[in-house]
């Protein structure tokens, strides 16, 4: 068994738990951050490391591994204690107000203040109903090296952001891409929708997947078949690839089960990302109240408030934001 005492445990390694370990750095705090997967970035390294991100101030264009390279050497420079491959099990608040957490490879740490930056949990992704031989080979949920769909035929299916995003970036990459959604309507960002009906991907709306063909014991596609969902009509389409952008499952797994009060799957907080526990504060997808939007962007900006909350928690002499009179 390990212990370690800083001042702030930091619960999610992804880009918001990373940037308020580089707030709190700047406070002077100590920090160890807690996070499930083994290398950090959270649900951008897990879903989407070569995915383009287009909302982040001051980069036109970044991919999600670049983004938490990025947010990893900030980090680093304020030297926090990495527990990565470790998920935070147990959860103590102590009576003058301190923590005690600790993770299934018995590592103790002894912290002041927590921020939980555990983004909507570990993932799962939605399946295709009865594509299962193909998983992993001509289907992927998830795509880590964009070079695995160099000169294939694409079919991207889902409406969200994440499916046309893909679409877009396999666009000069695979020899075609064709995206369908069951749906007449997008839950995707104008602008994106703007460009992808713009570019040459081919768009099927009110159409959804019947079947995969192709060798189920090598996994590969040859066609597959869809359907309108508004006449009726088959199609058979000509594919190779199939990218399934269909969302995810999330399981909080130990820390819904933390003395906090949930809504949902959601903790609510204050202006200051307080939750309803002194000392817990709360940032990133985890969190909700009046206005939320959940942006890596956003996240960005909670992180910013927890961080130097935190720090006039621990001190209330010092000023929230130094440079600045406190209201």
């Amino acid at each position: 068994m390990s212990q370690h005492r800083v001042d702030v445990t930091i619960v999610g390694a992804g880009p918001a738990g990373l940037y308020a370990a580089t707030y709190a750095g700047f406070r002077n705090l100590t920090v160890a951050i807690v996070d499930a997967l083994s290398e950090p970035g959270g649900q951008v390294t897990a879903l989407y490391p070569e995915k383009v991100i287009h909302d982040i101030a001051g980069f036109p264009a970044v991919t999600g591994r670049e983004l938490v390279e990025g947010c990893v050497r900030q980090a680093s420079a304020h030297h926090p204690t990495f527990l990565l491959g470790q998920v935070a099990e147990g959860f103590t608040r102590h009576d003058d107000g301190s923590f005690t957490l600790t993770t299934d490879h018995d590592e103790v740490v002894d912290c002041r203040a927590v921020i939980i930056a555990v983004g909507l949990g570990r993932f799962s992704p939605r399946r295709l109903p009865g594509a299962e031989p193909f998983e992993g080979h001509g289907l992927v949920y998830l795509v880590r090296d964009l070079e695995t769909m160099r000169d294939h035929d694409l079919l991207v299916v889902g409406g969200g952001d994440s499916a046309v995003d893909w679409a877009l970036t396999f666009e000069p990459i695979a020899r075609s891409v064709t995206l369908i959604h069951r749906r007449a309507s997008f839950r995707a960002h104008e602008g994106p929708l703007q460009r992808l009906f713009a570019s040459g991907v081919e768009v099927l709306t009110d159409t959804e997947v019947d079947r995969i063909v192709g060798d189920e014991d090598a996994g590969t596609i040859e066609a597959v078949e869809v359907v309108s969902t508004d006449s009726g009509e088959r199609r058979r389409l000509g594919v190779t690839k199939v990218l399934a952008a269909l969302g995810f499952h999330a399981d909080l797994g130990p820390v819904a089960k933390w003395p906090l009060t949930f809504e949902g799957r959601q903790l609510p907080v204050n202006r200051r990302m307080e939750t309803d526990v002194p000392g817990v504060y709360a940032i990133g997808d985890v969190t909700t109240y009046d206005g939320k939007l959940r942006l890596v962007s956003v996240a960005f900006g909670e992180a910013v408030v927890a961080a130097n909350h935190v720090a006039a928690y621990l001190d209330p002499s010092v000023r929230v934001f130094p440079g600045y009179q406190n209201a």
